[in-house]
């Protein structure tokens, strides 16, 4: 070969090593691919739990502690998963503001003494002879007054209790204010009235968990009528204390039997004399209802209010005694003896009768509206003070699925009776309601302790203080000011979602 030949081979040779050499990462590249292309193709993806909160665990055992160990780790994962934005700090108060309270317990009231009332937690002595009225347990004669004890007590059950106040969601504090003041609400000056509400506040205030929101994550019930705790002036004669009137008391929410237009109360169920221990209870007693026969179109269980001319009261009991088809039935509490303070008595009454009247008492609302909805009885209201601007959380906004509205105007001045009104309502409509009635049941009982499968009074109220702090901390977090909080004349503002926001408006 000549030399022109052998360097043609040479720069040939050099050109191939070239090529392969740029072409060689290509190679390299192509192959990473296809080996990932293969592991893909042959792998499995692993299942997904679709409940995250769910979770296949070992009975425990005494033979066997590794599987009791792991159980409490996963049983403690699953509750701080499922109490994440549930949580509830106790505020752990000196005792003078609530068990010292109930010790002195002959002191509570002037006119009887509820140290009977305030036995088994506040539900107070087991309902004996309940005959075939009542189911077999879980019924006391339990005192309107106590709620604040039977609150309490329940919330120790709650499931989502922290010890860790910077992870609560809302603060509880178990200040008895009703029985604290209604030591007092009878010859007793203002500043007795006033001493401890003011202590409270006090103590509140210095506390680190009130700078964290000022307050508004707190909350406390109230069991009487919030009238009892804003008295409007220092006069000796005016009623009550001046809790909810403390500046501090602004930014608290409170819980009461009744409220007024104040915006920081919200209305809970009076407590009834059903406190059942399981949902297999509410379950038996909601079918016991159910099945009731009712020989009464109406019924009404109070007394007549004689030096008061044109009461409601007097009216519609007049109209009952005189019903024409003897459709009626009058409890009269001013009988001797007391038959309505017969709990038995009283439930016996509401759950023979298809409706249960409740007009306004010496307040709006009265503890029998739960004690006929207990017995499975359609209440009948006469004034949206009495349920409709008042039970926000426990209560379905459209009031015509499970009570009756007659304006209380049109009764006093006999325009209307109460008997064709009722019995111009269709058989559809009273089944309906019925079967309403039924469903709020275990949402206004006060349970003693938590249940599984039903929500009871407190749980319902708990939910509703905690989404309502949210809201309030959101605000808070976008710097905005958060007005409206604690806002007197809201009637219009509790009556959203009857409809007859402006209608009613009269009322009040």
């Amino acid at each position: 070969m000549g030399k022109l030949g052998i360097g043609k081979f040479y720069t040939k040779q050099r050109s191939v090593l070239l090529l392969l050499w740029f072409l060689l990462p290509f190679v390299l590249l192509c192959l990473y691919f296809l080996s990932w292309l293969t592991f893909l193709a042959n792998y499995q993806i692993p299942t997904v739990n679709p409940n995250p909160y769910s979770f296949e665990i070992n009975i425990p055992t005494k033979s066997n502690p590794l599987i009791t160990n792991s159980t409490t780790a996963v049983s403690n994962l699953s509750r701080s998963d499922a109490c994440s934005s549930r949580y509830i700090y106790v505020h752990k108060l000196p005792s003078k503001f609530n068990d010292d309270i109930i010790k002195n317990c002959a002191l509570l009231f002037k006119w009887s003494d509820m140290c009977p009332d305030v036995v088994n937690s506040g539900s107070g002595p087991p309902i004996k002879n309940p005959g075939n009225v009542l189911s077999n347990n879980s019924w006391y004669a339990t005192n309107q007054f106590l709620l604040e004890v039977i609150f309490r007590e329940r919330m120790k059950s709650y499931e989502c209790l922290t010890d860790d106040s910077s992870t609560a969601s809302a603060i509880y504090v178990p200040y008895y204010a009703g029985l604290d003041v209604g030591r007092y609400l009878w010859g007793y000056n203002t500043s007795i009235r006033d001493s401890l509400a003011y202590d409270l506040v006090d103590w509140l205030g210095k506390k680190p968990e009130w700078k964290k929101m000022w307050g508004r994550d707190h909350f406390l019930i109230g069991g009487r009528t919030s009238w009892d705790f804003r008295r409007y002036s220092d006069n000796e004669a005016d009623w009550g204390n001046k809790l909810m009137f403390f500046p501090e008391s602004m930014n608290i929410t409170m819980l009461t039997i009744e409220t007024t237009s104040w915006s920081n109360e919200f209305g809970i169920p009076y407590p009834t004399y059903f406190h059942p221990s399981s949902d297999k209870e509410i379950f038996q007693w909601q079918n016991k209802v159910a099945s009731r026969e009712r020989k009464y179109l109406f019924a009404f269980v109070g007394a007549k209010r004689p030096n008061m001319k044109n009461s409601l009261r007097n009216e519609i009991i007049n109209q009952c005694l005189e019903s024409k088809s003897k459709k009626c039935h009058f409890l009269d509490c001013n009988s001797i003896p007391k038959i309505c303070e017969n709990p038995v008595e009283v439930i016996k009454l509401f759950e023979s009768s298809i409706f249960c009247l409740q007009p306004p008492g010496d307040s709006p609302t009265r503890r029998s509206t739960f004690d006929s909805i207990l017995a499975g009885c359609i209440p009948v209201f006469f004034h949206p003070g009495s349920a409709y601007a008042q039970y926000l959380w426990h209560f379905p906004r459209n009031y015509t699925k499970y009570s009756v509205f007659i304006p209380m105007n049109e009764v006093k001045d006999a325009k209307l009776s109460i008997e064709e009104t009722l019995l111009g309502i269709s058989e559809d409509r009273v089944k309906e309601m019925k079967e309403e009635i039924i469903k709020l049941i275990p949402k206004i009982v006060y349970a003693r302790r938590k249940l599984e499968e039903n929500e009871d009074a407190v749980d319902i109220a708990v939910k509703g203080v905690i989404e309502r702090v949210h809201k309030v901390r959101q605000k808070m977090k976008e710097g905005v000011d958060v007005i409206g909080f604690a806002q007197d004349n809201s009637w219009k503002l509790k009556l959203n979602g009857t409809g007859k926001e402006d209608e009613w408006l009269h009322f009040f």
